[in-house]
């Protein structure tokens, strides 16, 4: 049976094969994990659909087409077959490649150090920078004796200090008038001991952005080049939902089987202000402003490979035990790589929570072609006046970054007004399950 990239979404045309979870020749049984592949979009494991030995045709690190062969299952019932090996030119030009970088090159030139003197333990055999460093340190030790002795250059006599010959011993010591002396100030001379390193061993590394990263950085890139981005702040007092997820904890959790956290407050009062102000839910498309009737909520939610927006469809339809669920069942997804395509398509407005990791205050960047997202913070007492009394309240700075080619800044700063609203006073909107 082959094993193909398969198709996850109509714009993803190619995969990086990031990693093989068995070996070559290997048993595997039906569902288990094959390998891992990462798109712009995702990353996904590939299980086995049937039992037998596992034969590994493409390399880690290849990028290869959407529907590539890249092995084979040979089942339990059919003689095992010789592994492909993979001859694409990709791979050759691998094999192809020097023994080391033209940087390593001209570092072991200026030491008189040979390449076959170096031994590799880079892929390929090739020569690292810690592998250079290591023969410098291996020289560094061995008696001077046993180096290379390069023959001393005899410096050039200058006529100023030329040894007179022996004919002029003879002559009269009136001859003619020594020319003046010319003292000229000793240059400092660079001082290079022979085998020290220019730079220590480690202290840089490159590596191959991914699919994903890749895309991420050309989306946010876009959003700052292709959108009027402006953010409005403000802040929020988190004591009535906290005193609401106090009371209503044990009840939630034995009725719906899990806890309720802040993020549901937060999508139920934007949908609620989205209403109100519905440009803040539009996108531009060309000359034309596409107002959605529709509320589809992107969550930012961080993974081990970078940021992904899944998105709630028809989050006013949700109650907040269903908004809840529907997140974790995000980040399960997440961290078994099996987030699909459809779960990040669209979106009309997001969500972005920078106080998990403790961000008390930030500017989020749109996420094209959306208009807007909301970014949420750390909950911090911080002193209020409340009836003219200074008390310590759990406050959360809120901050919109919007589109200002399409939202004018009475639309932000009206948006986040009501959210602030909602969340001060959620019992009418948002107490629904």
């Amino acid at each position: 049976m082959e094993i193909k990239i398969p198709e996850v979404g109509e714009s993803v045309r190619e995969a990086l094969l990031a990693k093989w979870f068995k070996s070559n020749g290997a048993a595997v049984a039906k569902d288990d994990p094959l390998c891992e592949i990462e798109t712009d979009k995702i990353t996904l494991d590939l299980n086995a659909d049937v039992a037998g030995v596992l034969s590994i045709a493409v390399a880690e690190g290849t990028t290869v087409a959407v529907g590539t062969v890249i092995g084979s299952i040979v089942e339990a019932a059919a003689s095992p077959q010789a592994p492909a090996i993979d001859t694409s030119s990709q791979l050759v030009e691998k094999l192809a490649e020097p023994a080391s970088s033209p940087a390593l090159r001209r570092e072991m030139l200026e030491r008189d150090i040979s390449p076959d003197e170096v031994t590799g333990t880079g892929k390929g055999g090739r020569i690292t920078l810690d592998d250079l460093f290591a023969r410098i340190e291996e020289r560094s030790k061995q008696p001077p004796a046993s180096r290379p002795v390069t023959p001393p250059v005899k410096p050039a006599v200058t006529p100023a200090i030329q040894e007179a010959p022996a004919s002029a011993m003879l002559q009269p010591a009136v001859a003619a008038p020594a020319p003046p002396t010319v003292v000229q100030e000793a240059r400092p001379t660079a001082v290079r001991t022979e085998d020290a390193p220019l730079y220590a061993a480690g202290r840089e590394e490159r590596r191959p952005m991914s699919p994903i990263r890749k895309r991420i950085a050309e989306r946010l890139v876009a959003a700052r080049q292709q959108t009027a981005m402006l953010t409005t702040f403000n802040e929020a007092d988190l004591t009535r939902v906290k005193e609401l997820r106090g009371s209503q904890r044990e009840h939630f959790m034995q009725r719906h089987g899990i806890a309720l956290g802040f993020m549901p407050f937060f999508v139920k009062a934007c949908v609620e202000a989205l209403k109100e102000f519905p440009n803040v839910n539009a996108s531009i498309d060309g000359d034309d402003i596409v107002l959605h009737n529709f509320y589809d909520i992107g969550i930012a939610i961080g993974g081990e490979k970078g940021l992904v927006v899944p998105v709630l469809r028809n989050a006013d339809r949700m109650k907040l035990y269903e908004i809840e669920q529907a997140i974790a069942a995000f980040s399960e997804k997440i961290k078994t790589n099996r987030l699909a395509i459809a779960d990040l398509q669209g979106g009309t407005f997001s969500i972005s929570n920078g106080g998990v990791y403790g961000s008390m205050l930030s500017t989020p960047i749109l996420n094209p072609p959306q208009s807007a997202v909301l970014g949420m913070h750390a909950i911090q007492d911080r002193p209020v006046v409340r009836d003219g009394q200074i008390v310590a309240r759990p406050m959360m700075y809120l901050a919109l970054s919007y589109d200002h080619r399409l939202i004018d800044g009475r639309e932000a700063v009206g948006f986040l007004k009501k959210v602030k609203e909602y969340i001060e006073e959620p019992e009418e909107l948002l107490l629904e399950g």
